[in-house]
């Protein structure tokens, strides 16, 4: 069964880091594309950061993360990281992980939430002004 356990949120100030956490079991990273999303209250869930299978090839940043954020893994600890930097007040949200086997990461279009199917729990992140 695939699960994932997303952690590492709290609070930060605006130019710091953050390093989130997605543990991961029952698949293989080289397996299934991988998707970091986030969700502020009232707003709609969009996609952060989109990585194909085995964060190898292609991957999607959105607009507003580019150059910031930036995805990788320890296959060891069967963990996908997703470092933050240079935030800022408007990261704040909730972010999820999630795993899809099937995804293929081209675009903002494949970086949607629908697309696939499982999800880690998600973690908070606020980021003060």
């Amino acid at each position: 069964e695939v699960q994932l356990q997303a952690s590492g949120g709290g609070l930060v100030q605006a130019g710091g880091s953050l390093r989130l956490s997605c543990a991961a079991s029952g698949f293989t990273f080289a397996n299934y594309a991988i998707g970091w999303f986030r969700q502020a209250p009232g707003k709609e869930r969009e996609g952060v950061l989109c990585a194909s299978s085995g964060l190898v090839g292609s991957t999607y940043y959105a607009d507003s993360v580019k150059g910031r954020f930036t995805i990788s893994n320890d296959n060891a600890k069967r963990t996908v990281y997703l470092q933050m930097n240079h935030l800022k007040p408007e990261d704040t949200a909730v972010y999820y992980c999630a795993a899809d086997p099937l995804a293929t990461i081209g675009g903002p279009m494949d970086c949607q939430s629908f697309w696939f199917r499982s999800w880690g729990q998600g973690t908070l992140v606020t980021v003060s002004s």
